[in-house]
């Protein structure tokens, strides 16, 4: 029972946020591609795939730092720092899941399948890259927003060029979030080298992370025009701007906890925009 509940804390599943970070763009892709409602089968694959590919790329990460979470006070005891798992027992469960994952996605087009294998990719070269660049959030939002060419090839067997402008947002959205989650590791992470956005913006960090917001508000914007959203959807996004504005005054007191809290409440965007596409679509 120690194994298992081991195990099942490496995937992380008792701290759902990730998924829905994973998820919601996903099921913005799905109902764009659709013009409405998904089919059930595609809902389906897609949220099982979510919890799949969120729970692998967790333990991904946890093999990546392995040797550096025991220095950590917020990730010290996780299953591989404390050597409850082996790095080998990691890596096969990973196989594990991708593989139940992939045959999910056979289920669908021959495109989707293909499409599959960059998802792979990117899950697990995003835990390597904090030691190689300034830029991990990049690589994290570009594995999260992978399922966005997907959705659209799920539904459409092809990938229109409006796809991507919603990848764009995710991989944005995830810069925002994301590097409000490194704010409270820059102190061990400067200890340790690892490196993030977070230190990278250092003192200019409030005011990128704005700029970064009015990216994404403006691609929201045309995301409507392209796809023809209306008055509801457009509600959705000012209320988008208001918790964009909160999330800055918080940001600014610099508190490690708040910008924590930053992190975990930002998935409420995500469903927000969800919300306004289902919505105006389906009126």
């Amino acid at each position: 029972m120690n194994k298992l509940h081991s195990y099942l804390s490496l995937t992380r599943l008792d701290r759902p946020v990730g998924i829905y970070l994973v998820l919601w763009p996903a099921l913005w892709a799905l109902w764009l591609a659709s013009d409405g409602m998904p089919s059930l089968y595609l809902l389906f694959v897609f949220i099982l795939g979510a919890v799949l590919m969120r729970s692998a790329g967790c333990i991904i990460n946890d093999y990546a730092d392995r040797h550096f979470d025991g220095h950590v006070e917020r990730t010290c005891n996780r299953p591989l720092a404390t050597g409850a798992i082996s790095g080998k027992e990691a890596l096969v469960f990973f196989g594990i899941l991708c593989f139940i994952a992939f045959l999910l996605v056979l289920t669908l087009n021959t495109l989707t399948v293909i499409l599959s294998l960059g998802a792979v990719l990117l899950a697990t070269l995003y835990p390597f890259m904090k030691r190689h660049t300034y830029w991990p959030q990049a690589f994290l939002g570009a594995a999260f927003a992978w399922a966005i060419p997907m959705a659209f090839s799920a539904v459409q067997n092809d990938v229109p060029w409006q796809a991507w402008p919603i990848f764009i947002v995710t991989m944005v959205w995830s810069l925002i979030y994301d590097t409000a989650y490194a704010v409270g590791d820059m102190k061990d992470d400067l200890k340790i080298g690892v490196k993030s956005t977070a230190i990278l913006f250092a003192d200019k960090l409030v005011a990128i992370i704005g700029l970064f917001q009015v990216v994404m508000l403006a691609l929201l914007i045309w995301i409507g025009v392209l796809f023809s959203l209306g008055k509801i959807y457009y509600a959705g996004l000012i209320i988008v701007a208001v918790w964009f504005t909160y999330d800055l005054m918080r940001l600014h007191k610099k508190e490690d906890s708040l910008a924590f809290k930053i992190f975990i409440q930002n998935h409420w965007i995500g469903f927000i925009i969800l919300v306004s596409i289902a919505l105006d679509l389906a009126i």
